[in-house]
């Protein structure tokens, strides 16, 4: 019997051991299962898995909770793979399973090979991701970088769980700020003409990376808009500036070995002239839309009390209804000059992707956004009437150190170290593995020297290390048993895995049979974290039974006078590295063959 998910398979079992029940008349027919859980416990005494049946039915079911748990821990006896069952508190159910199950689930690791743990829970419902989003005013820093990383590596375990992923970036390309890089490239477009322009006024970006810029629009143009009126000078430039800092993220990203589905310029939204001549202002309308269905108004907010509204104005404007869906004050959409406010942007943008399909947004945001959560939650729920998610995932600050101490800020970008620097210096794989090494909600301290240290205190070369040292072992058991197939997965039917009983071996089997569980978790909680974390605990466990081997021969992986037990361990370690190359693919890491 194959197993691809030993969790799924005992939930389904706990389930027809209640079903039996009913069949039997000992409980009531059709009581609602889909709250049973059953989980690792958290004390691995109690065993292998737990499961709350007994609690959560009780209930409807008339019976006291230990009672029925007596009742369902009868059934669960007779079933081929449980060992054991014991009741704990008031009606926790501790399952302890036969080694058969996790032998089984071994076999299907390395059967499956790294699609081992992917999965249809997602049934296809279509998700986008949106991440990164920095405003196109210079090159991407560190802070970026993690919720590029992070957003990267969740959409790839969406995808992996049977989501429909669109990995999105949408472009600020319609505010102020993208006046600010304007003027500051034409700044440097008239240094590229030879003028000395002084020290970089106050308010504009002071980073040298605008210097080819300036350099690219005085070999296109020459001379040309140095005496052009403002307004026109300043669009071609803005235009020009925006192109190539887009490219330079672009590069940024890929460095980094993220590429995005689609890019959302924001004044698509709102300037005609870049839709075609049958466009409308896709705010306007959306205002309207929501106008119609009472969600917008004409009033005035009230003071506010205590910490001030930022958006706050003693008129009467146009308002949306947040509080009508859990804000604490109702937004403007317009401000006090007739523009849009970029609440109101926001919400056409939100509106288009509700619009395109999707059922379940995610927003990847800096962790100086989190005041802004809830009306964009108010405006989903309007839009969608309630039938779309929006989950904001905060990204918080990233601190960059060198052997403990601030690492100073960079000249070309003139007042932030850039991604590209950090990238370059310590290489995707530390920077990728390192931003995930941590909850996204938690500061993370990256230590320039610490993530290329080759100790177990570095987790990338710890995880790393653990598949280069389950190849290696391939290759040496080759030099032992010519006979060897190239490919060790084959082994997987032939090998005698009942002679793994060592408590290591088990436990690492254990360990691997997990995997699918973790990975289905993670995806529909939206945390990549823990895939990095397991990793780690894997790659632990493996380092610690190649540990074993030195001191109690035995237990080695390659036993040169017998095949059979040799054999049986490389299909663990065949396990091992199998899961450590899908869970490092899932994060965007490599999986080296070889560490030098």
């Amino acid at each position: 019997m194959a197993v691809e998910n030993i969790f799924a398979e005992i939930l389904g079992r706990v389930r027809r051991a209640v079903e039996a029940l009913g069949v039997a008349g000992a409980l009531p027919v059709g009581l609602d299962l889909s709250r049973i859980t059953v989980e690792p416990p958290r004390d691995a005494a109690h065993g292998d898995m737990a499961t709350n049946a007994a609690m959560v039915l009780a209930k409807d079911a008339g019976r006291k909770p230990r009672e029925l748990a007596d009742a369902i821990a009868e059934e669960l006896r007779a079933d081929d793979l449980i060992d054991g069952v014991e009741i704990a508190g008031p009606g926790f159910i501790n399952l302890t399973l036969k080694p058969a199950a996790w032998l089984d689930a071994l076999r299907t690791a390395v059967r499956s090979g790294t699609r081992y743990g992917a999965s249809d829970v997602g049934h296809d419902i279509p998700v986008n991701v949106e991440y990164v989003s920095a405003n196109p005013t210079g090159p991407l820093h560190v802070g970026h970088g993690r919720g590029a990383v992070f957003g990267d590596a969740l959409a790839n375990l969406l995808a992996f769980a049977g989501f429909k992923v669109t990995r999105e970036y949408y472009i600020n390309d319609a505010g102020a700020q993208v006046d600010v890089l304007a003027r500051s490239a034409y700044l440097r477009y008239r240094e590229a003409l030879g003028q000395d322009i002084g020290a970089i006024p106050e308010g504009l970006y002071p980073g040298d990376y605008l210097k080819p810029v300036g350099e690219l629009i005085a070999k296109t143009f020459g001379e040309t808009l140095k005496n052009s009126p403002e307004l026109e000078g300043l669009a071609v430039v803005r235009t020009i500036a925006l192109e190539n800092m887009m490219i330079a993220i672009r590069n940024d990203l890929a460095a980094l070995g993220i590429s995005q589905d689609r890019f959302f310029y924001e004044r698509t939204l709102i300037f005609q002239e870049e839709l075609g001549a049958n466009s409308i202002d896709r705010v306007a309308r959306t205002i309207d839309w929501l106008r119609e269905r009472g969600f917008v108004y004409q009033g005035r907010l009230p003071p506010p009390k205590g910490a001030p509204i930022e958006d706050w104005e003693d008129r009467e404007q146009t308002l949306f209804r947040s509080t009508q869906f859990g804000d604490d004050v109702d937004r403007p959409l317009m401000k006090s000059d007739g523009s849009y406010t970029y609440f109101a942007s926001d919400i056409a943008y939100h509106a288009d992707k509700i619009g395109r399909g999707f059922r379940t947004l995610i927003d990847v945001w800096g962790a100086d956004h989190g005041g802004y959560i809830k009306r964009m939650r108010a405006a989903v729920r309007a839009l969608s009437d309630a039938k779309v998610e929006l989950d904001v995932k905060l990204i918080q600050l990233v601190k960059l150190l060198r052997a403990g101490e601030p690492v100073k800020m960079s000249k070309r970008a003139g007042d932030f170290v850039t991604l590209r620097e950090v990238v370059d210096e310590v290489g995707r794989d530390a920077v990728r593995f390192m931003m995930l090494y941590r909850k996204n909600d938690a500061p993370l301290d990256f230590d320039l020297a610490k993530v290329i240290e080759q100790s177990r205190d570095n987790p990338v070369f710890y995880v790393q290390y653990g598949h280069a040292r389950g190849q290696s072992v391939f290759r040496n058991a080759r030099e032992v048993f010519r006979d060897l197939p190239r490919d060790i997965a084959e082994l997987a039917d032939e090998a005698e895995l009942g002679r793994l009983s060592d408590p290591a071996e088990l436990s690492l089997m254990r360990r691997i049979a997990m995997y699918p569980r973790v990975v289905e978790a993670a995806a529909q909680a939206h945390e990549p974290h823990r895939i990095a974390f397991y990793l780690y605990d894997l790659a632990s466990e493996f380092h610690a039974l190649w540990t074993l081997g030195n001191a109690a021969p035995h237990l080695r992986f390659i036993i040169q006078d017998d095949r059979q037990m040799t054999a049986a361990r490389l299909v663990l370690v065949k396990g091992v590295v199998t899961v450590l190359a899908s869970g490092l693919a899932l994060l965007g890491v490599k999986a080296p063959d070889e560490m030098r």
